[in-house]
């Protein structure tokens, strides 16, 4: 991701939204050479939410008692998921 100052980025702000939304580049924003911000698109924006948003079970759950056997359940679904849910018995 290329990374720009504050200055630069004040005075590149309507190409960089160009940039961002059109082409999905992302942008560090840096002040005095360390990343303070970034400007993304929406679109990647919400990918990012979904993300974050998927994690947010597993992050709950580990707080729990007892988490160990939540973790085994969640990772029987992830191996589930990667093998396209072959093998599991469905019938009644």
């Amino acid at each position: 991701m290329p990374q720009i100052s504050v200055a630069e980025a004040k005075s590149h702000l309507s190409e960089i939204i160009a940039k961002s939304v059109h082409g999905h580049e992302r942008f560090i924003i840096t002040r005095r050479d360390k990343p303070v911000a970034a400007i993304v698109s929406l679109d990647d924006l919400r990918i990012i939410e979904q993300h974050q948003e998927r994690q947010g079970l597993a992050s709950v759950a580990s707080s729990w008692k007892d988490f160990e056997e939540v973790a085994t359940a969640l990772g029987d679904f992830t191996a589930l998921r990667k093998q396209g849910g072959e093998g599991r018995d469905v019938s009644l």
